[in-house]
């Protein structure tokens, strides 16, 4: 009985495309793409597919309305008052916690490069590029090296954080794989031997941060 009343309640809700961007958003975060389905959709929404249909005309355009609406959060943070380098880092930290909250946004974001969602990550880049005095030549370059550490990076962590077995800490993991790190062939891993322990106890969001810093120095150092 609770459920059939719970079922007509969210019937009375007008559906919109707003309601089911936050659905699939839901459904993204729990089941990942593969769990994205207008049947999964419907049975969330209450609502038969041909509904939904009206709204969004498919998977696709579905996606990337979920990605800009997670991506746009992300760049909400107002930046007023910041230097171009404060702006860049929040920037890039707020994409960073975005990917590592919704894994599957690395995904969309490098499928559909010239769509809205990345194009605003640029933009705003861009913008900061622009801010620090960069050369109107470099600044297509600079923008595109901070977006694709911003991507690569992100999308890694959020990689690795899937990777772990649902029973072992992210603690367990570092462990474990610093520990088998130190075991590699000395003369073949002779680097990566001697930074086995700076894994176990690096901070992914600090290491993060200290690689857009790198940038941003090797940017203005040029220009």
């Amino acid at each position: 009985m609770a459920s059939r009343t719970r079922r007509a309640e969210r019937r009375e809700e007008p559906l919109s495309r707003e309601r089911i961007v936050e659905a699939a958003i839901a459904l993204l975060d729990t089941a990942g793409e593969g769990g994205l389905t207008f049947r999964a959709l419907s049975e969330r929404l209450a609502t038969g597919p041909g509904a939904i249909y009206w709204h969004v005309t498919g998977k696709d355009e579905l996606l990337s309305a979920a990605a800009d609406v997670v991506v746009a959060g992300a760049l909400s943070d107002g930046t007023a008052g910041a230097t171009p380098q404060e702006a860049i880092r929040a920037l890039a930290l707020g994409v960073f916690d975005a990917m590592d909250a919704h894994p599957w946004i690395g995904t969309q974001l490098a499928r559909a490069p010239a769509q809205s969602p990345l194009l605003r990550v640029f933009e705003h880049l861009g913008r900061q590029v622009q801010a620090l005095g960069v050369p109107h030549a470099a600044q297509f370059t600079a923008a595109c090296a901070l977006l694709n550490y911003i991507l690569g990076v992100g999308g890694q962590n959020a990689a690795n954080a899937r990777a772990h077995r649902p029973d072992t800490s992210r603690t367990e993991f570092l462990d474990t794989t610093s520990a088998a790190w130190a075991e590699l062939d000395p003369d073949e891993y002779a680097f990566t031997r001697n930074v086995a322990a700076q894994l176990r106890d690096h901070d992914d969001r600090e290491e993060f941060l200290a690689g857009i810093d790198l940038i941003l120095t090797g940017i203005t150092a040029s220009h």
